[in-house]
């Protein structure tokens, strides 16, 4: 094997971000979301461990996280605090000369030469990140990329583990099918409509079967997935984003069409102004509903042609209002638009599907 692939994973990355410069949290349960206010509508955008043995989790509604963890210390989001920690990493990794495919603000893909022991790369990698930026992470190692991803979690926190071929099934295989990479609860509900509950079964489903179910190109995927199988390819290209989202919660209920209809034009030529940005057409746009108390729907909807215009893209979008379920009340609104690619991997296997949500 040439390589070997590692997941790097920043531990409570946006809690620790706020501890390195408020020192004095450090063991404290830290909430961070929304403008720090539990009081306002808002979510979690991460916990801290101390927060998270209370049951506080990244995603839930702010006000059930303190209810949960009443003493936490409930602080605001910084974006351009965290989106400097994140350079600071990065760059740290790649002073050490390996390739870098960044994932996001606190997790990438890092290519190691098979020249030894991983697990000695992987913990030079954490000791120059630690002295860099005095934050933690964990390593996933795999032979590819879907094993590394999915070894992260065996590793956390301040850890390692190796997950290839020859121990993927030992580890992976009794576990439920939503622990998988890229499988979330809407795809764990309809494999198990199909009797596959467990990684285990997922390997052994029919390839055909999975194709019908999910398309050519998604059941391929799954195929594949369960079996750990991918692609050990690490890419160090500029990422390209996909789609462009806005979204907004209300501090107050939204009752009426017109309500809807304004806030929806809004978040439409938010998203329309940061895809011209870019450069390309919108091919697809998507609509977020989160209904009063707490349910969420998602629709997409595809353009007759790829555009940069205005009136296409928001009738589409009103077109999904059109669908959303009369007399209930809204609490959070968003809008999505997909763009044209500047180009698609023939082979669904090579890179990770994306699966567009708002």
């Amino acid at each position: 094997m040439p390589d070997w692939v590692l997941h790097l994973d920043m531990d409570q990355f946006i809690a620790a971000v706020e501890i390195r410069r408020r020192p004095e949290l450090a063991g404290l349960p830290v909430i961070v979301g929304g403008r720090g206010d539990p009081s306002e509508r808002a979510v979690v955008s991460t916990a801290s461990y101390e927060a998270r043995a209370f049951g506080a989790r990244s995603g839930m509604p702010l006000r059930l996280a303190v209810r949960k963890c009443p003493d936490a210390v409930i602080l605001p989001v910084d974006g351009p605090a965290y989106d400097a920690a994140s350079a600071e990493v990065f760059a740290a990794v790649r002073a050490l000369g390996l390739t870098v495919e960044v994932l996001g603000w606190d997790e990438a893909f890092i290519a190691v030469p098979d020249t030894g022991d991983p697990e000695v790369a992987a913990r030079r990698i954490q000791a120059a990140v630690l002295d860099a930026t005095a934050l933690h992470c964990s390593i996933g190692i795999g032979d590819n990329r879907i094993r590394a991803k999915n070894a992260t979690d065996f590793g956390k926190p301040r850890g390692t583990f190796r997950l290839t071929r020859d121990n993927w099934m030992q580890v992976m295989g009794h576990r439920p099918v939503i622990e998988l990479w890229g499988v979330g609860t809407r795809i764990s509900t309809r494999l198990g409509s199909h009797g596959i509950q467990t990684v285990a079964e997922l390997a052994a489903a029919d390839r055909d079967d999975l194709i019908t179910e999910f398309g050519p190109k998604m059941g391929t995927w799954y195929a594949a997935l369960g079996r750990g199988e991918g692609s050990a390819v690490v890419d160090d290209t500029p990422w390209v984003a996909r789609s462009h989202s806005r979204e907004t919660t209300f501090q107050e209920n939204l009752k009426t069409p017109e309500e809807v209809r304004a806030a929806v034009e809004v978040l439409t030529d938010q998203v329309l102004a940061d895809c011209a940005a870019e450069g390309r057409p919108i091919v697809r746009v998507g609509l977020k509903v989160r209904y009063a108390p707490f349910f969420t729907v998602n629709r997409m909807k595809k353009l007759p042609e790829p555009t940069h215009d205005r009136a296409p893209v928001l009738g589409a979008v009103l077109a999904l209002v059109g669908g959303m379920e009369e007399g209930r009340e809204v609490r959070l609104l968003g809008v999505r638009g997909e763009m044209a690619m500047p180009e698609e991997p023939d082979d669904p296997v090579e890179r990770t599907p994306t699966r567009g949500r708002v």
